[in-house]
């Protein structure tokens, strides 16, 4: 079907460029298996806690931000977990857990089978949105 997203490596869909709403929401509607539920469950998530907040798709992976061009955070579909980066992550509390080459960035993964918890996310996206954004 020529209207079904390509999935890249990983599984990640390769979706264009844009900006707001609705290139996310294809982002989402193409992410594989149980991952859609899951993205579509952290972009209400996001935007529950972050009322008003700004979307693009760049690098075939949603962006988040409170301010134009300047991102808190961003999604990313690999083969058996969802990575969400936070790029002022070393300055959260509590830090997420998973390390990165990036000096801030700090990473959350969420697995097929994995229970989210929901409070301690929206936490870390409250935070992140307060801190100054990322600009890409």
């Amino acid at each position: 079907m020529a209207d079904t997203p390509v999935l890249l490596s990983g599984g990640n869909p390769q979706i264009a460029k844009g900006y707001g709403d609705a290139p996310v929401q294809a982002y989402i509607a193409a992410m594989p298996g149980w991952k859609r539920d899951v993205g579509h469950r952290l972009d209400t998530l996001i935007e529950k806690t972050v009322p008003g907040v700004r979307k693009a798709v760049k690098w075939n992976s949603p962006f988040y931000g409170v301010e134009e061009g300047s991102w808190f955070l961003n999604l990313h579909c690999f083969d058996k977990y969802i990575k969400v980066a936070f790029f002022r992550g070393t300055s959260l509390r509590p830090v997420p857990p998973v390390t990165s080459k990036s000096q801030d960035t700090r990473y959350f993964h969420i697995h097929e089978n994995d229970t989210l918890d929901e409070a301690q996310f929206a936490v870390w996206v409250k935070q992140a949105s307060a801190l100054p954004g990322e600009r890409m």
